[in-house]
């Protein structure tokens, strides 16, 4: 039978990881080779490197929303191998945030209402009152029932880190957290993440071409076309 324990106390551990696809053509592309990293409670951790190395595909391996076809990522001490798709989505439930380059807010729903779902899904108790005091904290309470179409950049971008923190996630994932907001914006957007950050004590994992956002972090990954090279 496999070892489904995980081998150390981290957070998150990739051990070997790679993702093999088939190419239009039906031969093998393979996108990362033989990744290992840990991430380690309250850490940051920014994963650089040029369009197309893969930094998206890794993301999406260690938050358990792709699985690898090498190697194992253990998350909260749980081998991802071992689970099915609704058992990772339980595993993350409440215990992780996600922030994307395109936001990923419903249109539909107001920046009230976004925070809010995510929070009402994973069953928390008072979902109103934890988003409204999520927004105030990204300065939005102006705008808690503004439509994502009524927000600059910024402020969607803005909502969607008050999302991402609101359920006090022990871990966050960003991918691309100011790729798609002007430089002035990027800062505040940067420096709001660091600052939740320090306030909840939640680890980062970041994919980042930002480098200023990269040197915030405390470890910065190379990765070159699937490769990870190690310190940037």
């Amino acid at each position: 039978m496999a070892d489904h324990s995980t081998p150390s106390t981290g957070l998150l551990k990739a051990q070997g990881v790679s993702k093999v696809v088939k190419s239009p053509d039906g031969s093998d592309l393979t996108i990362l080779h033989d990744v290992s990293l840990s991430l380690n409670n309250g850490e940051a951790v920014a994963i650089v490197g040029t369009s197309g190395s893969g930094k998206s595909t890794l993301l999406g391996l260690l938050a358990g929303l792709d699985q690898a076809t090498e190697g194992e990522i253990y998350l909260f001490g749980t081998a991802l191998s071992a689970l099915d798709e609704d058992a990772r989505a339980s595993l993350r439930a409440g215990r992780i945030g996600f922030v994307f380059q395109s936001f990923q807010l419903l249109p539909g729903m107001t920046a009230l209402e976004n925070v809010m779902l995510p929070l009402e899904l994973s069953n928390k108790p008072d979902p109103k009152g934890i988003a409204t005091q999520a927004l105030e904290r990204v300065g939005l309470s102006a705008r808690v029932l503004h439509y994502p179409s009524q927000l600059s950049g910024g402020e969607q971008q803005r909502v969607a880190i008050a999302r991402a923190f609101a359920s006090e996630p022990k871990l966050l994932f960003a991918d691309e957290p100011t790729g798609s907001i002007d430089q002035e914006t990027g800062v505040r957007i940067s420096n709001l993440l660091f600052d939740l950050r320090e306030q909840t004590g939640a680890a980062l994992l970041l994919v980042t071409h930002d480098t200023q956002l990269a040197d915030r972090c405390d470890q910065r990954l190379l990765l070159e076309t699937g490769r990870l090279e190690g310190q940037a």
